[in-house]
């Protein structure tokens, strides 16, 4: 076979408003520190910038474990790291699910030949703690797992009671906050998580490939006293953490440009402070939503529920999910996302996370909306952006 490699152009997918559920916006830092020059894995230099990624990791975590640490690829990488170093074959792990990632928890406990406990809500609502008691009556499950922030659904599940309820039981509290970190406040030692894991794609702003993991000394101590290795050789943290360690043994070839991208990412969000960060979220979140009721949409999950960096729009009558996205991308250079699972077709899935939860993407994607929402014949109400205005106005009184 022959090619000429001048019939391949550059790559230039052109400048995009990434208001979907991830990836989103990468800030010109973030990519100007990725293009640094390659160096060795175990270069003195690269080491240090390893020390200061965990560093910073663990601010963002609000945590003092060890093990805290970027796994070489995306959040689904660290939800199964989470659940083969945790779960041996017999092992009762409870699950709860109300979207798409507590039905992936659930393949992985079921690929591991776990013991299954499952706890179910309706997707949009969040999990009743109720319902967890009774699963773990008379039991003595090895972890409780939950997704804090459901990407699919846009759910915010309180977490608590169910820590409580996992350290009545002797289980590890498991949570996912792939979309939750770095938007919302979760920390790690004072709410008594064991394990968790993220994706560097969404609230954190950097382009997907690692996910941020952190391990309790209670994991830990499960970790090393498995009966049986780490089913899969390349997440086995026994070995990973000797590598980020003291020790520095060789493991594999860390992705080195991409831990510079993550280390630029997380001094951004040090500059601003986690309470500022977290307050923009929900600033942005109010005036969405703001918006989009006076337009007389309504949002999938109840107030209170709702997670601020992702925003699930009912869809209204009338309107073609598909072309309503395909203009948005077309004609204002804008990517949500669509539903999944059995709320596909439903709703539309709108991300503020990171560096793309600012006020002139909420005022940009309102008002591109309703422009596509009116040229389709959608009866709409108005004002929209005076309403989100007005949140705007009330937090500078």
């Amino acid at each position: 076979m022959s090619l000429n490699a001048f019939d391949f152009r550059d790559i230039d997918p052109g400048e995009r408003v990434l208001m979907g559920p991830g990836p989103s916006d990468v800030p010109a830092r973030v990519l100007q520190a990725m293009s640094a020059p390659c160096i060795g894995h175990l270069d003195p230099v690269f080491l240090s910038i390893m020390d200061e990624t965990q560093q910073l990791l663990r601010f963002l975590f609000q945590t003092e474990n060890a093990l805290t640490i970027p796994v070489s690829g995306t959040g689904s990488a660290g939800m199964e790291t989470c659940f083969v170093n945790l779960v041996e074959p017999g092992d009762e792990v409870v699950v709860c699910v109300n979207g798409v990632f507590g039905t992936r928890m659930v393949d992985i406990v079921n690929r591991l030949g776990g013991k299954l406990i499952r706890v179910d809500a309706e997707w949009g609502r969040t999990i009743d703690p109720e319902l967890v008691r009774q699963a773990v009556k008379g039991r003595h499950p090895k972890v409780l797992a939950v997704v804090h922030a459901e990407t699919s659904t846009g759910v915010c599940q309180p977490l608590d009671d169910l820590c409580a309820i996992a350290k009545e039981s002797g289980a590890l509290f498991l949570v996912d906050m792939v979309t939750s970190l770095g938007g919302l406040d979760v920390a790690l030692d004072r709410t008594g998580i064991d394990a968790a894991y993220s994706g560097t794609q969404k609230c954190i702003s950097c382009p997907p490939g690692l996910s941020p993991l952190s391990f309790s000394t209670a994991a830990m101590k499960v970790l090393q006293q498995r009966k049986t290795p780490v089913a899969s050789w390349y997440l086995d943290m026994s070995m990973v953490s000797s590598y980020w360690g003291a020790d520095r043994k060789y493991h594999h070839t860390a992705p080195i440009n991409m831990i510079y991208a993550l280390r630029e990412a997380l001094r951004i969000i040090a500059e601003e402070g986690l309470e500022a960060r977290f307050a923009r979220h929900r600033v942005n979140h109010r005036a969405l939503v703001a918006g989009v009721e006076a337009m007389g949409l309504s949002m999938l999950v109840a107030e209170g529920e709702r997670l601020p960096m992702l925003n699930a729009i009912r869809i209204p009558e009338g309107a073609n999910d598909l072309k309503v996205r395909k203009a948005l991308l077309n004609d204002f250079s804008m990517e949500i996302g669509g539903g999944l699972g059995a709320l596909a077709g439903k709703v539309w899935r709108v991300g503020l996370m990171g560096h793309a939860s600012r006020r002139r993407n909420v005022f940009l994607f309102l008002s591109a909306l309703e422009t596509i929402l009116k040229a389709q014949g959608v009866s709409i109400g108005t004002g929209a952006l005076e309403a989100s205005a007005r949140v705007y106005d009330a937090m500078t009184v």
